[in-house]
């Protein structure tokens, strides 16, 4: 059970991660370059969120590959 945390969080969290970047794409509306866009998402939790959960669910496969 303690493996497929890692993975539900991972899912969880990658998705979230996603969701704000695609949403935080309507700075462009504002005028904003894709550099300001970049810098912005950057400075955002949410974009960390993206590469944890993307972390999570590698450490879940690869820990299934070891049995």
């Amino acid at each position: 059970m303690k493996k497929s945390k890692f993975l539900i969080l991972g899912i969880i969290l990658t998705i979230l991660g996603l969701f704000f970047n695609i949403l935080y794409v309507n700075i462009f509306v504002l005028g904003y370059s894709f550099i300001d866009y970049v810098h912005f998402i950057s400075n955002r939790i949410e974009f960390y969120f993206l590469w944890l959960g993307i972390l999570f669910i590698i450490i879940y496969l690869k820990r299934k590959e070891r049995k």
